[in-house]
């Protein structure tokens, strides 16, 4: 997630009266080897992760008012990591279905898909 916006993100109205939503941010894109990650490599991975994106997110409003929302308790930090773990579950299920049916034939599968 990006903090603040380019300054070519907005609305725009064309010619007929249409209106369109422009939408192109900073593009630069990098793939993070994680999957060379020991585990300590991944429990700082997902540390900056959740900072970068708990960031973003208060910064998309009141930083005040989600802390009133969310209050002192741990109730959310626990709902939040409840959540987390039943997806990477069904994450795991789902590939575990995927590469089955990739083994079986009925889904062709191209590690390096044509660009």
């Amino acid at each position: 997630m990006q903090a603040a916006s380019d300054h070519s993100l907005g609305w725009a109205e064309g010619k007929g009266g249409r209106h369109f939503y422009v939408r192109q941010l900073k593009d630069m894109k990098t793939k993070i080897l994680v999957e060379v990650f020991d585990a300590l490599d991944m429990m700082q991975h997902a540390e900056v992760c959740g900072f970068t994106l708990a960031r973003a997110h208060a910064r998309s409003a009141e930083p005040a008012l989600i802390t009133g929302y969310l209050g002192q308790s741990d109730t959310f930090d626990k709902a939040i990591a409840s959540f987390s773990v039943a997806y990477a579950d069904q994450s795991e299920r789902d590939h575990r279905v995927f590469m089955e049916a990739v083994r079986r034939g009925d889904l062709e599968f191209d590690v390096e898909p044509d660009r």
